[in-house]
């Protein structure tokens, strides 16, 4: 069995890796936040409003981006663009953004909210996942990708999800277990993979477990409108 895991983790870091090609050239280009500031005006409707709720493909809170990294802001909005990910409204925005405008975005979100003398998240965990929770994340290997607090990633292309909406991050982890439609999915093979290992409710129980620790993902409020 440890051997099967073992093999598991090695495959799935050299799947990681294959499915970034894209953002990792995305991220070639060089962002600049004050210009990044300017193109988020199709953004802060949704991830600017606190409590904010998309009804689609259910009901949840749209994911906490501020303080997220760049690089994996990048290779979500890259992946809407390439179809990977099934979300028709995320679809229609990554299209209308080229190179730069998504490495502008990445890199204003990656810092915005951000504290000059914001405290370092606590490396391991304050509030312990009871036995359950504890054996499923162990199953899935998360904390080998997503680190041992769920917010220092040991890529930066993989996202932080210490803190971020229970809701979302069970709509997201089911959306990996979606197979042909043409509307609802991701097609990551390594977290379809993980994904796939639990039922819904176990999906829920450590979506519940991982929004409750403490991050640095925040929703800062903003303006929907510009001058």
């Amino acid at each position: 069995m440890n051997k099967l895991l073992t093999t598991m983790i090695g495959l799935a870091v050299a799947s990681v890796t294959a499915f970034h090609t894209t953002a990792a050239f995305a991220q070639e280009v060089t962002g600049n936040v004050e210009n990044g500031q300017k193109k988020v005006a199709m953004c802060i409707g949704c991830h600017g409003i606190v409590g904010y709720q998309s009804s689609f493909p259910e009901v949840h809170k749209v994911p906490k981006i501020s303080g997220q990294s760049a690089k994996y802001i990048a290779a979500a909005l890259n992946a809407y663009k390439a179809g990977e990910r099934k979300h028709p409204t995320m679809r229609g925005i990554a299209d209308s953004l080229n190179d730069q405008d998504i490495a502008d975005v990445s890199a204003y979100y990656a810092q915005h909210g951000k504290a000059a003398n914001a405290p370092e998240v606590p490396a391991e965990p304050a509030r312990k996942p009871s036995a359950q929770v504890d054996a499923l994340l162990k199953k899935g290997a998360c904390v080998s990708c997503h680190g041992t607090n769920f917010a220092k990633p040991i890529d930066p292309a993989y996202p932080h999800i210490a803190g971020q909406h229970a809701d979302y991050l069970f709509v997201a982890l089911k959306s990996y277990k979606q197979e042909n439609n043409a509307k609802v999915g991701r097609t990551n093979g390594v977290m379809a993979g993980v994904a796939k290992q639990f039922s819904n409710a176990e999906l829920k129980a450590m979506a519940n477990y991982i929004s409750s620790l403490d991050g640095d993902l925040k929703v800062v409020p903003q303006s929907e409108f510009r001058r």
